[in-house]
């Protein structure tokens, strides 16, 4: 027996109308549970229900939606912890993986989640390197988002001590289209503060050849300065060393290596100043005409070669 097409028509509308109401009701029950609207339902049962990848499924294409509660969730749990005093954020982690995964260009969520997670208790997570790879998955999902690579790079200065893979994160940051000019600075005198001479060799001409800022300029033309006299300094080093170990004695100054034919003259910095030669150790004169300088301080006196990073 055949069924009349506006029959037909009238049921297949029937289930797709209840199809719909089923799926409407899911996506609410869901929104409830991520809300914990009811008193007994804590933030911890509403984190562990789903993972990341089911939250997505049950979103119903509603991620940005979805992402922007998670997100919430984020700022609630992290400041009601750090009103506590509390050292415990077990959960910052699982929270930030599902806001990311649902909105995977949700960029505040990696700058200040990473700022959450790097931070030392009570004041954070105290997970520098769970901080470091949120951002590191930010960077790869926003590749022109210049201020993760700044977000990325300060984790690895401050948090983790490593100011040479700081220094690239700041560099790869400087060559998005819109990063600051600073990036690059900052770039450069992180490498010059990892002992990477050649390296800040090359990104401070970069800088000296195409900045437009006078101020920029002269603070390349310092800090190569500052490059070249460490260089010096540790070749003269070398040489008192050397000197030191074949007549087993600390030389009292460069007139006593010039009679033994050492040295054939008064060795000067790039600022006509002398070298000392005190206790067997190679200083310069003028420090303070050569802020940046690494290698030739007096005992005790502090380098100041890198500038300051702005805030985060």
């Amino acid at each position: 027996m055949s069924v009349h097409p506006s029959k037909r028509r009238s049921w297949t509308t029937a289930v797709f109308a209840a199809l719909v109401i089923a799926l409407l009701a899911g996506s609410i029950a869901v929104l409830d549970r991520v809300q914990a609207t009811r008193a007994e339902v804590t933030l911890e049962e509403v984190l562990y229900l789903p993972s990341p990848q089911a939250v997505k499924r049950l979103s119903l294409g509603y991620n940005g939606l979805m992402a922007d509660i998670y997100w919430t969730r984020v700022v609630q749990y992290f400041g009601g912890h750090h009103h506590a005093h509390d050292s415990r954020y077990k959960l910052l982690s699982p929270l930030l993986d599902i806001t990311t995964t649902l909105d995977p260009q949700l960029v505040p969520a990696y700058e200040f989640g990473s700022v959450f997670l790097a931070q030392s208790p009570p004041e954070g997570a105290g997970d520098p390197h769970a901080a470091a790879a949120l951002v590191e998955r930010g960077i790869a999902q926003n590749p022109k988002a210049w201020r993760l690579y700044y977000h990325l790079g300060f984790i690895y200065w401050v948090e983790l001590h490593d100011p040479a893979t700081a220094s690239q994160c700041f560099y790869k940051g400087s060559q998005v289209e819109g990063a600051m000019p600073w990036m690059r600075v900052m770039a450069a005198a992180l490498a010059q503060h990892a002992g990477q001479a050649e390296t800040a060799q090359y990104l401070w001409e970069n800088i000296l050849q195409s900045a437009e800022d006078p101020f920029l300029r002269a603070n390349a033309e310092r800090r190569l300065l500052a490059l070249r006299v460490d260089a010096e300094v540790r070749t003269l080093q070398a040489h008192v060393d050397k000197y030191t170990a074949a007549v087993h004695h600390v030389p009292a100054g460069w007139n006593e290596m010039g009679l033994a034919g050492w040295i054939r003259r008064l060795p000067v910095d790039p600022l006509g100043y002398p070298y000392q030669l005190r206790e067997g150790r190679v200083q310069v004169s003028r420090p303070d005409l050569l802020p940046f300088i690494t290698q030739g301080r007096a005992p005790g006196q502090q380098a100041r070669d890198l500038p300051q990073l702005p805030a985060r």
